[in-house]
């Protein structure tokens, strides 16, 4: 049995017992603006929050309510019921729920008087030469705090050290994602999903060792020929194999998911000036395409998603947005005009947490596939 028949579509949080187990510090990441490589460099674990499993929010939804975003509820029951057991959070303002993801778990933590790190990154909505400073005062505040809450020195050279470990990983995943554009690839969707999911509960070196051996078993694999059509995701947030798989039990394969687990996770390399590493660090942070809340970056998303549909030689889009989840409600709309005026196909769904409505789900995406191969 290969590494990637061995990979569950469960979350697992053995390897973070473990970091701090030996007395090291392990950070939970929210949002898309905290930089790993910083928290890296400080010699603590980053770990990129999932809500894959949350089967109840009953405690976090009498915090941040009903009609919350199911993803960032569910990450702050996995606080609240222990899932997660950390030393503290990194967000950013990505939004206001993941905003209130550290605001209510630094209420419950100084409640229970087991007080944490918790540090949010104010990221500007716009990207010019103002923004960039600010953006870079605020991850030098950052880098102070990690400094004095590790013990470690962040210095130019261990972010630099940082920065080439995150940049490996990234090489390998593209890799992975590469073998996606052949006719007929040797990995689904939902195994590729599988992949970069572990990177959030494993240090990035043994990542890197683990990207390296399913490279290797991939190359023994069968190429998967018994799909009907192309389809690239794009949208919220999805940290669950099992959805992707359900849309590929119906008869497609999922070539690309551009969402923060997938294409936007570890994928475009860190390019830094060797002098000045923490800022270029922040330029990156601030400029890479990977979540509709920009004021000045809307074309970019969109010329992303309509680059890696034709790279990946998508048949069709499917638009999936997190129940509740303001910024992809919005941009879906966008999204759906867009592929209507390049000509390609879409179609949006609605996904929560919890899979409770798999038969609509194949419904839908059974009639999107009878109309991709009607176009054929």
């Amino acid at each position: 049995m290969d590494k990637l028949e061995q990979l569950s579509c469960e979350l697992s949080t053995d390897k973070i017992k473990q970091w701090r187990a030996s007395g090291k510090k392990a950070l939970g990441i929210v949002c898309c603006h905290a930089p790993f490589e910083m928290l890296h460099a400080a010699g603590s674990l980053p770990v990129r929050l999932r809500a894959t499993g949350c089967k109840s929010c009953a405690d976090s939804a009498a915090c941040v309510g009903e009609d919350s975003c199911g993803f960032l509820s569910s990450i702050l029951q996995y606080l609240i019921d222990g899932t997660y057991e950390l030393d503290g959070l990194v967000t950013s303002n990505g939004c206001g729920e993941s905003s209130s993801v550290i605001t209510n778990w630094k209420i419950i933590t100084t409640r229970e008087n087991k007080p944490q790190f918790l540090y949010e990154v104010v990221a500007p909505k716009m990207v010019n030469s103002a923004s960039y400073n600010y953006f870079g005062s605020e991850l030098d505040e950052l880098r102070e705090e990690l400094e004095k809450i590790t013990g470690n020195e962040i210095t130019n050279e261990k972010l630099k050290k940082s920065v080439d470990t995150y940049n490996e990983a990234r090489r390998l995943v593209k890799q992975i994602y590469d073998l996606h554009k052949a006719e007929f690839p040797v990995i689904s969707g939902a195994d590729t999903l599988k992949i970069t999911l572990a990177a959030t509960q494993m240090p990035i070196e043994e990542y890197i060792a683990f990207l390296k051996d399913i490279l290797a078993d991939l190359k023994n694999r069968e190429p998967i020929t018994n799909y009907k059509a192309r389809v690239m995701l794009a949208g919220s947030a999805i940290d669950d194999p099992e959805y992707v798989k359900a849309i590929e039990d119906c008869g497609l394969l999922v070539v690309a998911d551009l969402n923060s687990f997938g294409l936007r996770f570890l994928h475009d390399e860190l390019i830094y000036d060797e002098n000045d590493v923490a800022g270029s660090i922040a330029k990156y942070y601030l400029t890479r395409s990977s979540c509709p809340r920009m004021m000045d970056g809307s074309d970019d998303i969109h010329e992303y998603i309509l680059a890696a549909a034709e790279e990946y030689k998508a048949d069709g889009v499917i638009i999936v947005r997190m129940q509740h989840c303001g910024k992809w409600d919005v941009e879906t709309y966008v999204l759906e005009a867009l592929f209507k005026e390049q000509g390609i196909p879409s179609i949006s769904l609605e996904r929560q947490v919890l899979m409770s409505q798999q038969g609509q789900l194949a419904l839908r995406v059974e009639a999107f596939r009878e109309l991709l191969e009607s176009r054929k």
